[in-house]
């Protein structure tokens, strides 16, 4: 059935290649920080072979978490890449974060996978990182079995979490094992299927295949009957001998459990220890047996860059090359290396392939699989295969490369909006080019940052996903390229308006001897509603004016308008008519009319009852139910106005409007409100008045620092 879909193969190589195809399992591991995903990943290294011994995160000696800024918060910063044999198959799998402060990789590195393993802690439950990886999951259309991890602590409930995932995800969630013992009596797991318990010796690894302990029997045949029916659902012959009575064998439900977890009718609950090993052999098995090969994954859909028309691409070996570049790690001494995921055709160990976003041609002299800090060098790499290269001149992340003469291009995800910013500038004098330098080689490798410079304040803005993602970046810049920058709470950008209509005078003459300056205007400013902008219009009649000194009036206002009368914010939202003045047929200029409106502007402004404008975000924060209370006070306490809410499983999701003022330390405070559980995304809507007792503060303290 396989090579079914590749009749126009032919000859020993391609079969033996498109074998490799569907024995391949490319797997996204995904959960909440502290579910153990990184423990899983080294058990099925060790397991497999591929290491001598089982590396655990809180000792520092992971194969996946490797980079300095990992190893001291004991957690999962940048995806890592690796792969091992297991049973005839072969497992590539990405290690992704949990955190929500490095997120947008995961989102990324999602789109390389075929399938995804969501590891769920059996104390923690669901969390809201497991609701937002979950959803990327259901965005990439990817089959995912889940795995109970820690089964083997104080605490641990695994038909807590599985009711937790009933609750909160589609598709549903199915028992494929139960636990034999929990906490300190944890020592292995039943097979629903076969009906034969795994049990594992002090130190795991190994199973041993026996009998169903006698005081599990009725619990073993409750869930198998679950297990049961959800297979026979998603099967429709299946569902007609289930319906008749018809007894299922164990190699119909083994076929029909593939196939329901392919077609994403249900997900398949499994349970064990990653740290003590235990169940971790069952898990690789089910990987291997249930999640889907890029074959049966089918095509790929892109779009002709020429006509924007949909066009596919089947994992065919023998189809033209096409790749999406998901991640990029920058390196000081190696360079820049791009990680890619073929999608058809092949590669060999050199050559040249086409960008299409960038219409470049760029040619790689090594292809590498990745593992873990390594890179192991391939001589060929086919449909499924996610290697790397080095030293592209022009490809970043989210290009698509091909063959030039079959150009595609396939979509990439956008990054995650950051949610939190701060001034940043060097600890030395004259490192700002240094800062920009290096800052972008990061840029590079991490689509969540940016950096930017605010037009009103000056300063240079590092923005991220929360303060553990900020300082992550800024022990990285310290230690890859030796920058080291001082971090501070960003200017809030402020702005001023009128509130009042005004009629003024600006009249500018100066006599130096010989030719002096003369300009003078009458102009009437009004305010705009909020968002209005400035407007500028020119009612000049009767030559009181003459028209080419009309535009320089306007230069002047616009010029004066960067400095308001309260505290020297811009000013805007009003309008300006220029409705009279006078010249002097000798001493009026350009410039002394620019000088006149200027003038007319300063005093209009001042007598026009400014008031002070503050940026108000919109936010769409998502906390889990019981910290409703706590978040709404402390919302109205920041001067937030709630519009509304909404449910998503178990979390409620606060839309509200508050001023930046009072949202820039927000991350932190959240985090700690509710236990690391609460999210927010966030966008500038509006400006708004700032209350008079509060801009009073903000006024004096402008001025005074101001001098």
């Amino acid at each position: 059935m396989v090579f079914e879909k590749f009749k126009n193969l032919t000859g020993g190589e391609n079969l033996i290649m498109s074998e490799a195809i569907q024995q391949l399992r490319n797997i996204g591991l995904i959960g909440h920080t502290g579910a153990g995903k990184t423990s899983v990943a080294e058990a099925m290294l060790f397991n497999s072979g591929v290491t001598s011994r089982l590396g655990r995160v809180d000792e520092g000696n992971s194969v996946l978490d490797f980079e300095p800024e990992e190893i001291k918060r004991h957690i999962t910063i940048s995806s890592a890449f690796h792969q091992c044999p297991w049973k005839k198959h072969r497992i590539a799998f990405i290690d992704t974060p949990g955190d929500t402060n490095f997120i947008t990789d995961t989102k990324a590195c999602l789109q390389a996978a075929d399938s995804v393993l969501v590891v769920i802690g059996a104390v923690d439950g669901v969390k809201v990182e497991t609701e937002r990886t979950w959803d990327f999951a259901n965005g990439f259309q990817l089959s995912r079995i889940a795995f109970v991890n820690k089964m083997d602590i104080e605490r641990a409930d695994f038909f807590k979490v599985l009711d937790e995932m009933r609750s909160a995800f589609t598709p549903q969630a199915v028992p494929l094992q139960i636990p034999i013992g929990v906490g300190d009596s944890f020592k292995g797991v039943i097979d629903l299927i076969e009906q034969k318990g795994y049990f594992y010796e002090k130190g795991g690894g190994k199973s041993k295949r026996g009998d169903v302990p006698d005081d599990m029997k009725d619990m073993v045949a409750e869930q198998r009957e679950v297990l049961i029916e959800a297979i026979a659902e998603a099967d429709d012959d299946l569902l007609e001998k289930y319906l008749e009575g018809e007894e299922l064998t164990n190699e119909q439900l083994q076929q029909g459990l593939r196939s329901g977890v392919i077609s994403g009718s249900f997900v398949p609950v499994l349970c064990g220890s990653a740290a003590g090993n235990i169940g971790i052999d069952c898990l690789m098995d089910a990987i291997s047996g249930c999640l889907p090969s890029p074959l049966d994954r089918g095509a790929k859909a892109g779009k002709d860059p020429k006509s924007d028309d949909q066009v596919e691409r089947v994992p065919d070996p023998e189809a033209p090359f096409s790749a999406l570049v998901f991640k990029t790690v920058a390196d000081p001494y190696a360079g820049r290396l791009s990680i890619f995921r073929i999608y058809s055709g092949r590669l060999g160990s050199d050559g040249i392939f086409y960008n299409v976003p960038k219409n470049a041609k760029e040619r790689y002299t090594q292809l590498y699989r990745v593992a873990g800090k390594d890179q192991t060098s391939a001589s060929e790499a086919g449909p499924g295969d996610i290697v790397a290269v080095a030293k592209l001149k022009e490809t970043t992340t989210g290009d698509t490369i091909c063959n030039e003469s079959a150009p595609i291009i396939f979509e990439g995800v956008q990054p995650v909006t950051p949610l939190i910013s701060y001034a940043i500038q060097p600890k030395s004098k004259g490192d700002e080019e240094k800062i920009f330098g290096s800052l972008a080689k990061l840029l590079e490798e991490d689509m969540a940052l940016k950096i930017s410079r605010d037009d009103q304040t000056k300063e240079m803005l590092l923005s991220g996903m929360g303060e553990v993602h900020i300082d992550a970046t800024v022990a990285k810049l310290k230690r890859k390229y030796n920058v080291e920058v001082i971090l501070k709470t960003p200017t809030v950008p402020y702005l001023e308006t009128i509130t009042h209509k005004i009629r003024m005078q600006g009249k500018h003459k100066k006599q130096t001897g010989g030719h002096g300056q003369y300009g003078d205007c009458w102009i009437e400013m009004e305010p705009l509603p909020r968002g209005g902008g400035f407007e500028f219009v020119d009612k000049i009649v009767g030559g009181v004016i003459p028209r080419q000194y009309i535009p320089a009036v306007e230069k002047g206002i616009v010029g004066a308008r960067g400095k308001g009368a309260l505290a020297g914010y811009p000013c805007v939202d009003f309008r300006v008519r220029l409705v009279d003045g006078s010249y002097h047929s000798v001493d009026s200029s350009e410039m002394a009319f620019k000088l006149a409106g200027a003038l007319a502007f300063r005093k209009a402004v001042a007598e026009a009852n400014p008031v002070l404008l503050e940026p108000i975000m919109e936010a769409a924060i998502t906390i889990p139910e019981e910290s409703m209370g706590d978040i709404i006070g402390d919302l109205n306490s920041r001067r937030g106005r709630v519009l509304g809410m909404d449910s998503k499983g178990k979390n409620q999701i606060i839309n509200v409007h508050v001023p930046m003022a009072e949202f820039l330390s927000y991350a932190p405070d959240l985090r700690s409100m509710t236990g690391g559980r609460g999210v927010f995304i966030m966008k500038l809507s509006h400006y708004d008045a700032v209350p008079s007792q509060i801009a009073q503060k903000v006024i004096e303290a402008a001025k005074k620092e101001k001098g």
